[in-house]
């Protein structure tokens, strides 16, 4: 058994995970199991830089607000502001103060200085402007989406002013309240100021749509594109809001699920960019339903990488990292029963894994899950072996 796992397994390379897959997809996504681990960011950044180097890569899309992200490509299309400040402004949820992030925006940076636009490197965050304990208001995308438009088509055309939008959008802290992620009544996402930002929101999407000739026109691709950017957002961060005051069973899932889908609207929409290197969360790439506990409950939905696969067919590629110990997190040797501890006998630290061809070698009798004492990382599940390209395997992670 040993023999047959060694022959599914290469050298941590871009060459190596390429050829794992039948052509190069439009979107190559690399999953972690876990968040904030400079060794697996250190490994992202060599995996992007080769396949820069060697299949023609121009994008990475990471697990950031798409808003903030904005911030970030525009220091590294044309240097605009500092890298304190984008790392500061440009990446959410803390993690712009980690060292393997601030490199990569480093190097984007230093390998566009003097390249003409179409050899340029590309960043996007793609999640929604979303945390785990609330939401954004849409005030921002909302008014941005409001005037790119009003810049550029007849007053007479849209469905609201500027003030009528302000009045409506109210106290941005009345969006932002971290209690209404546990309590619904605390919610303005059903509010009738709510209902109705929703239409507008809707209108003036649909009004981007209808006048694409003319804006295409008038302004820049990218201008376009990031008001189309604001559209998803405004519309997605309303709905999401709905979902908070919702008083049903299904709350939780229904906000996953919004979560998901606005992270699959953003892939897709820099897919058209392609060849995208996509960094996030296994559970957010990967084929197969999404799982977990919230609140005492259990939740499934399907993720990002599942909806984008269902779209995007082989042009999709997912591939998982599996780690053996994160020992400063109490995460220590895998069972050897369970796929990581199979993995961890290898002579080898890191290794690329053809996922599908290792399910044959295992043949009818999987891994036992592996049960993780740290509940910030998320062991690979066996049955999804058959839905994943590759797997990276790490053995150890030191502290960082």
């Amino acid at each position: 058994m040993a023999t047959d796992i060694k022959e599914t397994t290469h050298a941590v390379e871009a060459a190596s995970v390429m050829r794992l897959l039948p052509a190069r997809p439009r979107l190559l996504a690399l999953g972690e199991p876990t968040h904030g681990e400079e060794t697996l960011l250190d490994l992202r950044n060599e995996l992007f830089r080769q396949l820069v180097e060697q299949e023609g890569y121009r994008t990475i899309a990471i697990e950031s607000d798409c808003v903030m992200g904005l911030v970030v490509d525009d220091y590294v299309t044309s240097g605009t502001g500092t890298l304190d400040d984008v790392m500061e402004h440009g990446i959410s949820h803390g993690w712009g103060a980690f060292a393997g992030n601030r490199e990569l925006v480093r190097w984007m940076r230093e390998h566009n200085d003097g390249r003409p636009a179409s050899e340029r490197l590309r960043f996007a965050g793609f999640d929604g402007p979303l945390e785990i304990t609330g939401a954004a208001s849409p005030r921002q995308s909302l008014t941005a989406l409001h005037g790119y438009l009003a810049a550029q088509v007849d007053t007479d055309l849209l469905p609201c002013t500027a003030e009528t939008l302000d009045h409506l959008l109210g106290a941005d802290d009345l969006w932002t309240d971290p209690a209404a992620m546990m309590d619904p009544s605390r919610s303005v996402g059903q509010t009738p100021e709510a209902q109705q930002l929703r239409l507008l929101a809707d209108d003036l999407a649909a009004l981007l749509d209808t006048q694409t000739p003319h804006l295409l026109a008038t302004t820049s691709r990218d201008d376009w594109d990031r008001a189309h950017l604001y559209g998803r957002t405004a519309t997605g961060l309303l709905r999401y809001h709905h979902g908070m005051a919702d008083t049903s069973t299904a709350r939780m899932t229904r906000l996953v699920s919004v979560r998901d889908q606005m992270m699959a609207a953003n892939l897709l929409a820099v897919a058209e960019q392609g060849p995208v290197l996509v960094h996030a969360h296994n559970g957010h790439l990967q084929r197969s339903k999404s799982t977990m506990r919230m609140g005492g409950r259990p939740l499934e939905w399907w993720s990002a990488g599942a909806l984008v696969s269902a779209r995007l067919g082989e042009e999709y590629a997912f591939v998982a990292t599996a780690l053996g110990t994160i020992r400063h997190r109490g995460v220590d040797t895998p069972p050897p029963d369970t796929l990581e501890g199979l993995l961890y006998g290898l002579p080898d630290d890191r290794n690329v894994v053809d996922a599908p061809r290792l399910a044959t070698a295992l043949g009818d009798t999987p891994p036992a899950p592996r049960v993780s004492p740290w509940f910030g990382y998320a062991p690979l599940d066996p049955a999804h072996l058959r839905d994943t390209d590759g797997i990276v395997f790490v053995k150890d992670v030191p502290q960082s």
